[in-house]
């Protein structure tokens, strides 16, 4: 079995001094799992490494477990593969390349999500913010950066993504991942 290239996106580390994981210390737990070619990118939890087996599946599970008794708290991992991170920035449905990375984010799914869920939601009522549904993917086009957005706020409640890991990313940080996935 060929090896592939993918990216651990971690939920919710490093944040006001909670969960705290060092990404030397991400990056050591990777290569005792037996992975290689690791780095990590910013302190937000995001690492791009080569694995000689598994899935998205078994590798997050793996990475879950691994944080949860190296660090002593659990962490959500969503493993994703190079091809499906070029694949939801070749999607987008807002025109990136004309946008700040600040202003367009991705929030990635552990599954598919039901179109149904965010049915509630007035999108014109949050003008001109906009969202729009991918494959395990949610595009947020927030003018005023995530921080400012109203739209952001109402789709990260926690209603709306029961049963799921949800884990957003910017724009910069989405097109950092695919450049260092890519085979």
């Amino acid at each position: 079995m060929a090896t592939r290239t993918y990216a651990a996106l971690l939920r919710g580390i490093n944040v006001g001094g909670h969960k705290k994981v060092p990404m030397a210390g991400l990056r050591t737990l990777l290569e005792e799992l037996g992975h290689s070619d690791v780095r990590t990118y910013l302190q937000s939890g995001n690492a791009v490494f080569t694995a000689p087996r598994g899935d998205e599946e078994s590798l997050g599970a793996e990475l879950r477990a691994a944080i949860e008794e190296h660090f002593g708290f659990a962490v959500d991992v969503l493993v994703r593969d190079g091809a499906y991170l070029r694949a939801v920035a070749d999607a987008c449905p807002f025109p990136a390349a004309e946008l700040e990375a600040k202003q367009l984010h991705v929030t990635y799914f552990s599954a598919p999500v039901d179109p149904a869920r965010f049915a509630a939601i007035d999108q014109a009522a949050y003008l001109p913010e906009e969202f729009r549904l991918g494959d395990r993917a949610l595009y947020l086009y927030a003018p005023d950066g995530l921080g400012r957005s109203k739209l952001g706020e109402q789709l990260s409640r926690p209603a709306l993504t029961k049963g799921l890991i949800a884990t957003t990313r910017n724009w910069n940080t989405v097109t950092r991942l695919v450049e260092l996935t890519r085979a």
